[in-house]
């Protein structure tokens, strides 16, 4: 059975990371952009980080054009603008696509794991968030209209 710890992600500046350091870490995972009604939820997200870092939580963002093109910068433009607006300080890689034949394979995981509402397997829009234990196995799906805020009972659960 696969876990986090089988894949990689790509840093902002094309790196390729392993994500076998998530395990033992509670982990939110999360496709963002910057022009959509739910950017606001980054705050959310910061403040997540924030309050469980010190135990063992993070927040793992991937920026994705892929609805609506809402998320048209580079990976610069994307960073400067979540710093400035947001103070984001969590991870923020690089740009993803979640759906289609380009889906990075994390994605592909991740929605076959958790399948959405009727059991759908597509992301349907930004902000939808995977809730990822210590042992790196999927246990949640969240939707985009789900506030951070909503998470913690879970996220204190798996801490």
């Amino acid at each position: 059975m696969k876990t986090i710890a089988d894949f990689t992600a790509t840093l902002p500046n094309g790196d390729q990371v392993s994500l076998a350091d998530k395990l033992g870490k509670v982990v939110l995972v999360v496709n963002t952009a910057s022009k959509c009604g739910f950017t606001p939820q980054y705050d959310g997200l910061e403040a997540l980080w924030r309050k469980y870092k010190d135990r063992g939580f993070e927040v793992i963002a991937f920026p994705c054009n892929q609805f609506g093109g809402q998320e048209p910068g580079s990976a610069d433009e994307i960073a400067e603008f979540c710093k400035v607006n947001f103070g984001l300080s969590f991870p923020l890689m690089g740009k993803v696509e979640v759906n289609g034949p380009g889906a990075a394979p994390l994605y592909d995981w991740l929605k076959q794991e958790a399948p959405g509402l009727l059991g759908l397997r597509s992301i349907k829009w930004n902000f939808t968030k995977f809730l990822i234990d210590r042992s790196g196995h999927v246990v949640k799906r969240y939707a985009p209209t789900d506030k951070p805020v909503g998470l913690e009972k879970d996220i204190e659960k798996l801490l």
